[in-house]
């Protein structure tokens, strides 16, 4: 099925933003003022499917809500929850909030209507299987002894912001956490295991620096036609698995800038991915002030840059990390910054145009 709709999270509201014969365009505009950080759309509810947004309430906490008649309507559900923290043991002295911030990642679960998965910061993964109705903490990560070791990377506290599901066998999922590395669970989230070899934190003291546990993997990415192949986008450099996130080598880097947030797998050619390199670290701005997205096309060895419709003068934008799309094509992209601006490419990342709009800042890009 070919998506036509692109779905922008920001700062002040949900925007749609649909294919017309003239280019891209808003047609819609939802939860106006509210900060939405994250959108899922299920195909599979309805003849309409259904809309989930996420919203960062602040002192009202996180709010969900869905929508079966594409926007005209929202209603409230139940957002993801924590237990109470424990008095005693080795949860007593848990410096992470037993209370959940921010939905930072959503998901397609299982097969049917309905079933989703979240991720939260702080960094905990939850399932539902009624369409959000109710969440199930998955209590094997959440009380897994190594998250003692996780720490916040740019935030104060780990976050989970990357899920990915296995298109063959969709009990298997693969996480990523800032900073705690890269997780995976076979039976829907019952058990994870710590995988992500390879990948290396020079920031750490050296004998954390190769530990899959303390790595800040700032996003990362499933090849749909190819699953066993993986990229991240490191906080410092860009990996590749061929073995479903076991094991991960580090890539050339794609510019003198080897730091950013997105990384977008090609769903049907393991060799492509893109990425949108920043100057690092306490910059977080595009390099030299000038907006470009690097492409491979060989799994990593070799990069384009591309920077045709892109500001190059003065341009301070930086992509979060679900801030790039793609369609299940592979031919059509969009980007969107923390200045608000929102570019679409129709070949491939090559060339973009500015979608006619200054929006908030971009927290998420989402088709649909």
């Amino acid at each position: 099925m070919k998506q036509k709709t692109l779905f922008v999270s920001t700062r002040k509201g949900l925007f749609a933003v649909e294919r017309e014969s003239s280019g891209w365009r808003v047609a819609s505009h939802h939860f106006h003022g509210e900060p939405v950080t994250q959108f899922l759309g299920d195909p599979r509810d309805g003849a309409q499917g259904a809309w989930y947004a996420a919203l960062r309430m602040g002192h009202f906490g996180v709010k969900l809500r869905k929508s079966t008649d594409r926007g005209a309507t929202w209603n409230e559900i139940a957002s993801p929850a924590l237990p109470e923290k424990p008095k005693t043991g080795i949860w007593a002295d848990d410096t992470t909030p037993w209370s959940v911030d921010m939905v930072w990642a959503f998901a397609l679960a299982g097969s049917q209507a309905g079933e989703l998965w979240a991720g939260t910061m702080p960094a905990a993964m939850f399932r539902s299987i009624d369409g959000g109705a109710s969440w199930q903490l998955c209590e094997s990560l959440w009380l897994n002894e190594k998250r003692l070791g996780w720490f916040g990377g740019g935030n104060d506290h780990p976050g989970l912001h990357s899920i990915v599901v296995d298109p063959r066998d969709p009990k298997h999922v693969t996480i990523a956490i800032s900073c705690g590395g890269v997780w995976t669970t076979h039976d829907d989230g019952a058990n994870w295991s710590l995988i992500g070899a390879g990948m290396h934190a020079p920031f750490m003291p050296e004998p954390e620096q190769f530990n899959p546990n303390t790595q800040d993997a700032h996003s990362l990415s499933l090849c749909a036609v190819a699953p066993d192949t993986m990229w991240v986008q490191h906080h410092q450099g860009c990996y590749r698995s061929t073995d479903s996130g076991e094991n991960f080598k580090r890539l050339n880097a794609p510019t003198p800038a080897d730091f950013g947030f997105p990384i977008i797998a090609d769903p049907n050619n393991p060799q492509r991915a893109w990425v949108v390199p920043a100057r690092a670290d306490k910059y977080r701005y595009a390099t030299d002030g000038a907006m470009h997205v690097a492409r491979t096309d060989d799994g990593g060895n070799t990069w384009q840059v591309f920077r045709n419709g892109l500001p190059q003068t003065h341009a301070y934008d930086l992509v979060y990390r679900h801030g790039l799309a793609i369609t299940n094509d592979g031919k059509t992209l969009a980007m969107g910054s923390t200045t608000g601006g929102l570019w679409i490419s129709e070949d491939a990342g090559e060339s973009w145009s500015a979608v006619d709009a200054r929006l908030p800042p971009v927290a998420a890009v989402c088709f649909a």
